[in-house]
């Protein structure tokens, strides 16, 4: 059982400690609402209108095919999986299914299903609709996972229909109307975590259909979409009324099964610039929003504004790109590791109690190594290094993100700033690349090409190991241009062992292995927060982002 605990601190109001944890379930049954719960107290109609700030548009609406923060953060009030997450332990908890059993050595999962739920376009949801997304997502073929390389399904069950030996997913059953079967092909010891993620949302067969949903033939923010990618359908509390060029509104869903909150319409608005989301808060115009940065973080408490600190899950880090010829020697990664001065960034960039990393896994999740080996800050070190690999000047393209705040990247160009500083000071010679993120920059990053270095992160979506290793290090991606088939075969094995001594110490070994071979070089475990006007009460901060807004709580 992981030791996985989260903090979810609210600055104006003192602290509230929440559990973060793995476990797994069996023949769960569904919760019944307490009469101390939010749903309890809320009104039975939802009436008011919210306005939340974000950092920027979403990338597509298409939960399968966009994993950015700020798609995700609307898919989730749209679409919902067939399993939930405990804002309190983090476990997974009965959502679009009611309970499940675990059968075949852990091979077989039966879910059996909410009863009387309809998708938002009023087509019924149950087994076979539930079997037509996962044998959707199964199918992507390669030409839609290299224009839409977000795609989280590859990552989880390592392959689709095209190569079917590899993939962990066998085949999804719909043995009644309220019943249905998943068969893996091997174990997978976070498979009910895995499923709390966005990307096993699910969508109305019919709008999949009618929307195209594997015809990518739009664009939003660089990224190519479909026409279900701007309009989806899913069965959640809120429903699409609009997208355009600077916010997206959703209204409440009249058919939904659930309590339906407080809330009748939600406004997420962008603002490309910290100080904008700040200024817009103040003047009331918005009513929280997320993404604090140090900058904003003393003018909010100076106004007597609320901030609310999530505990940190997420990993910011420097991607180096090894299909650049002299980044495969790993004297110069390793130089590019002792050039940085992690504790300096964290101090001007982050806020506090951001800790530094020393590897991928956060050390609140099991599988954390304390002992992962760290070269740390050694500037005369690093020139030592870089004229033992033979570099001998090649430019390298440093690529960085321009108009956005990501959880774990809070000022993007400031941070590239020190650190190309640094890499220069040592000898390195940078040539910066910024692109803006509505241009794509995430496609440009992830997928193969002339990118040396990049600044990125990682969000965790459950609190499992495999979730940060497997998607970032678990095969060769277009990425970081990394292949150790050692790896990657003790992350396939790890993700299939029970919970335990033995599971634990594989990804030790997982994690000290890629320390040393430094494919990237993880700088910080940021802590995000958001801030929040003193019209609300209270708001469901989740380090994993699972966030719903039926669950905000408003001043009458």
């Amino acid at each position: 059982m992981p030791s996985s605990t989260s903090r979810r601190t609210v600055i104006k109001t003192g602290a509230v400690l929440l559990a973060l944890g793995v476990t797994s379930c069996t023949a769960v049954p569904a919760p019944s609402p307490s009469s101390d719960s939010p749903s309890a107290t809320t009104a039975a109609k939802p009436a008011a209108t919210f306005n939340f700030g974000t950092a920027a548009q979403p990338l597509g609406l298409d939960p399968a095919l966009s994993n950015d923060v700020e798609s995700q953060r609307i898919t989730r009030q749209i679409l919902e999986g067939l399993v939930g997450v405990d804002q309190i332990t983090g476990k997974p908890t009965p959502l679009l299914a009611t309970e499940w059993t675990e059968s075949n050595e852990g091979r077989s999962y039966t879910f059996k299903l909410r009863s009387d739920v309809v998708f938002q376009d009023g087509t019924p949801f149950n087994a076979e609709a539930v079997c037509v997304n996962f044998n959707r997502w199964f199918a992507f073929s390669a030409e839609l996972r290299r224009q839409a390389p977000g795609g989280t399904f590859k990552g989880v069950f390592k392959a689709h229909s095209d190569e079917p030996e590899l993939s962990i997913f066998k085949s999804c059953t719909a043995l009644s109307a309220d019943t249905v079967r998943i068969d893996l092909t091997q174990r997978f010891t976070a498979f009910l975590q895995a499923l709390t993620l966005p990307a096993f949302a699910m969508a109305s067969p019919a709008a999949l259909a009618a929307g195209k949903a594997d015809v990518l033939d739009q664009s939003r923010g660089g990224q190519p979409v479909s026409a279900f990618g701007t309009k989806p359908v899913g069965t959640g509390p809120f429903s699409l009324s609009s997208w355009d060029e600077g916010s997206v509104t959703l209204a409440t869903n009249k058919s939904y099964w659930g309590e339906r909150g407080q809330i009748s319409t939600i406004n997420f608005v962008a603002y490309d610039h910290p100080q904008a989301r700040l200024q817009a808060l103040l003047d009331g115009k918005i009513d929280g929003y997320d993404a604090v940065t140090v900058g904003n973080f003393d003018q909010l408490v100076k106004r007597g504004k609320q901030i609310v600190q999530r505990d940190p899950f997420s990993v910011m880090y420097v991607g180096i790109n090894q299909d650049v010829p002299v980044l495969q020697n790993l004297k110069v990664r390793q130089a590019i590791e002792m050039a940085i001065d992690k504790e300096t960034l964290i101090r001007r960039f982050f806020i506090d109690n951001t800790a530094k990393a020393t590897q991928f896994v956060p050390p609140k999740i099991s599988g954390f190594n304390n002992e992962a080996p760290e070269l740390g800050h050694d500037p005369a070190k690093a020139k030592e290094y870089l004229k033992e690999g033979g570099y001998a000047g090649e430019e390298l393209k440093f690529y960085y993100p321009l108009n956005v705040t990501r959880p774990y990247l809070p000022t993007p160009e400031k941070v590239y700033a020190e650190i190309s500083r640094q890499l220069t000071a040592v000898g390195f010679n940078i040539q910066p690349v910024p692109v803006d993120w509505s241009d794509g920059y995430l496609q440009k990053v992830q997928s193969p090409g002339d990118h040396a270095l990049h600044l990125l992160g990682w969000n965790g979506s459950y609190s499992d190991a495999d979730n940060f290793v497997g998607p970032l290090f678990g095969e060769k991606n277009g990425e970081f241009g990394y292949h150790d088939p050692q790896v990657f075969s003790k992350i396939n094995r790890a993700r299939g062992l029970p919970e335990g001594k033995e599971r634990d110490e594989q990804y030790h070994t997982i994690n000290a292995q890629i320390a040393a071979t430094v494919p990237a070089v993880p700088v910080a475990f940021p802590i995000s927060a958001l801030a929040l006007s003193d019209r609300v009460l209270s708001y469901p901060a989740s380090p994993v982002l699972n966030e719903v807004f039926t669950k905000v709580q408003l001043k009458p």
